[in-house]
């Protein structure tokens, strides 16, 4: 099978998505004029070692926020934005912060989620995520299409559960393991690792 995108894919579902998977998951926590905002983003990834940098993509407007969503939108205001690592034992409160509330209404609250202070930045973060980068907004970059825009940072504090660290290495396994995303209403929960020497 071939598709061109503007043209259609003829099939019940979008494939893009599954195609372009597994995709971890930011739990992107941000605060703002309104307060405090809690989201996950899929199109979400580290890009750099030295210093540590990541970004993520936001797709789609709200109408209350101005052609674009409430993270990206508070991101614009503090300059600063916190992501926090899901395993399995959070996927439900993770997937109930998806909800689409109005701008102002925390996420948090409304899930049940403890969220903490972070140390670097003036900003909240969930305080049992397996991980939370703490993060400096450089730079967010329009992308193709309508309210798409890619925000990338610098990590400037970095939170790890205890119990997600084994044996020296950062190892989230016994809490459910990473979440990521599939296609469709598709998640995997990865707890299954092998190791692989790089060719010298």
């Amino acid at each position: 099978m071939f598709y061109r995108p503007e043209a259609g894919h003829g099939l019940p579902h979008n494939p893009f998505n599954a195609i372009v998977a597994p995709r971890p998951i930011g739990w992107i926590s941000t605060r703002g004029k309104q307060g405090d905002n809690l989201a996950p983003y899929s199109f979400f990834n580290a890009v750099a070692y030295v210093p540590p940098q990541v970004m993520f993509a936001s797709t789609g407007a709200k109408p209350d926020r101005g052609g674009t969503k409430d993270s990206v939108a508070q991101i614009i205001e503090s300059g600063v934005f916190c992501v926090n690592i899901g395993t399995g034992d959070l996927r439900e409160a993770l997937n109930a912060t998806s909800a689409p509330l109005p701008a102002g209404q925390s996420e948090a609250e409304h899930a049940g989620i403890d969220m903490a202070p972070c140390d670097t930045i003036d900003c909240l973060r969930v305080r049992d995520a397996a991980a939370s980068l703490e993060c400096r907004m450089t730079q967010i970059v329009p992308l193709a299409g309508q309210s798409n825009f890619a925000v990338f940072g610098v990590v400037t504090g970095v939170h790890m559960r205890d119990d997600c660290i084994v044996d020296g290495r950062f190892d989230p396994r016994a809490a459910g393991g990473w979440i990521a995303r599939l296609g469709y209403k598709d998640y995997a929960a990865v707890t299954d690792l092998f190791e692989m020497e790089r060719p010298a």
